[in-house]
């Protein structure tokens, strides 16, 4: 079964979203997991955006990079550039891949203008996720 995962800088956004997309459209073909280079908390605006699609992302939990999963992934995705320069190596048969995304949660201005960025970030992890799927 491949296995698939999302690194971010605190595990509290990008990677729970694209976490999130990628349970609901790879299915159970796929393990897919999370983590950060740090655990920050699942920030809520993340939470709300992803049910607006219908994935519920609210009970997960933030988590730091378990070095056995990463040895073990086919696939390592960096949402941040953090994670990409302090992700710890990786043997050379997983494929890595970035998707260098802003971090939502450094939106300025109103709950409105947060959301707007929390959706966008969202629909681009989305529209990448769907790229996976048709590898």
């Amino acid at each position: 079964m491949p296995q698939v995962y999302f690194l971010c800088t605190g595990n509290s956004c990008r990677s729970q979203m694209a976490e999130g997309f990628a349970k609901a459209m790879l299915g159970p073909a796929w393990r897919v997991a999370s983590a950060g280079i740090e655990a920050h908390g699942l920030n809520p605006l993340a939470v709300q955006v992803m049910a607006e699609k219908g994935i519920d992302i609210s009970h997960n939990q933030s988590k730091v990079i378990d070095p056995d999963y990463l040895q073990h992934s086919d696939l390592v995705v960096t949402l941040c550039g953090d994670a990409r320069d302090r992700c710890p190596v990786t043997p050379p048969a997983v494929e890595r891949q970035h998707w260098p995304l802003p971090d939502p949660a450094r939106a300025q201005g109103t709950e409105a203008d947060k959301l707007q960025v929390f959706r966008a970030v969202r629909d681009e992890i989305q529209g990448r996720v769907k790229n996976l799927i048709r590898r």
